[in-house]
């Protein structure tokens, strides 16, 4: 039952699984860092990058993998744009105001998709698709592999971008400490812009990597965004090494419980997983005590 030939591609798979988990949780856990808000409307920001590139693919025949470089600045400029014009305007008034603002986005988005696309499930077919890759003993999609080592690279370069440059800087002076930042001239509002700009550009490049194996339909952001959620509380919230670790963890435990208890129970040791951490270490695994 627990042999090392049956282990092996289903802890490979969900590693793959999980450095695209990883990635839209980073996006997540940087906007909460930085601007300190739940982004109900992350689930429904991926749904809507994963329809650009089923329209890119389906109405001008270009890759998936070919779309990055129109996605990834696409979904910045609406996250930049969003936050500026909504979410920039509820933040004057109560907290909860912007959870209801983010949810709402939600909401219209997942409605206009609903009105465009109808509830049809769609997905697409590239030369590559059913391609399958000697990895070890085991035998992977290649559409999975190219998701897992893209996750992976996006991250890097989101992590190099936070630690060593000037707007890296800027941004974790302002997730420390706004008021001392807009001191120190930093523009506290451009550098949240950028943040929620950043952040949906993650789901740009995830939505690039997971459609050639995946499908999209107006609730597939649901269920991403519920493992997100997960994900960040359990690798700490705005712990970027936690978002990548987490991810990595839950796609792993992911796999193996679908194959040892079925893929309809197989996200049970996640939740599982979820209460330990909530009990046991509340802040997270890579989370500073409070």
């Amino acid at each position: 039952m627990f042999e090392l030939s049956i282990l092996f591609p289903s802890i490979l798979n969900g590693l793959t699984t999980g450095a695209v988990y990883a990635l839209i949780a980073l996006g997540l856990t940087l906007i909460y860092g930085v601007l300190h808000i739940i982004n109900f409307a992350h689930g429904a920001s991926l749904m809507l990058a994963l329809y650009a590139v089923y329209l890119l693919k389906q109405h001008f025949g270009l890759d998936p993998y070919l779309a990055l470089p129109i996605l990834v600045p696409g979904m910045f400029a609406l996250g930049y744009a969003l936050q500026r014009l909504v979410i920039n305007r509820a933040s004057h008034g109560k907290d909860e105001n912007i959870l209801l603002v983010t949810l709402g986005i939600s909401i219209v988005m997942e409605n206009l998709a609903l009105l465009f696309f109808k509830s049809d499930t769609r997905t697409i077919e590239t030369s590559y698709t059913l391609t399958t890759v000697a990895v070890g003993p085991a035998m992977i999609a290649l559409p999975k592999l190219v998701a897992f080592a893209g996750a992976l690279v996006v991250s890097g370069v989101l992590l190099w971008i936070v630690g060593k440059t000037d707007l890296g800087r800027a941004i974790r002076a302002v997730a420390r400490e706004k008021h001392g930042a807009k001191l120190m001239g930093i523009n506290v509002d451009h550098v949240y812009a950028m943040s929620f700009g950043i952040g949906l550009a993650c789901l740009g490049a995830a939505a690039c990597f997971l459609l050639p194996a995946y499908y999209v339909n107006p609730q597939v952001g649901s269920g991403f965004v519920l493992v997100a959620f997960t994900i960040v509380v359990l690798g700490g919230m705005g712990s970027f090494t936690g978002a990548l670790v987490g991810g990595l963890l839950i796609g792993v435990v992911e796999s193996l419980g679908g194959l040892y208890l079925g893929e309809s129970l197989g996200q049970i040791g996640i939740f599982a997983i979820f209460i330990a951490v909530l009990l046991f270490r509340p802040q997270g695994l890579f989370g500073a005590k409070p």
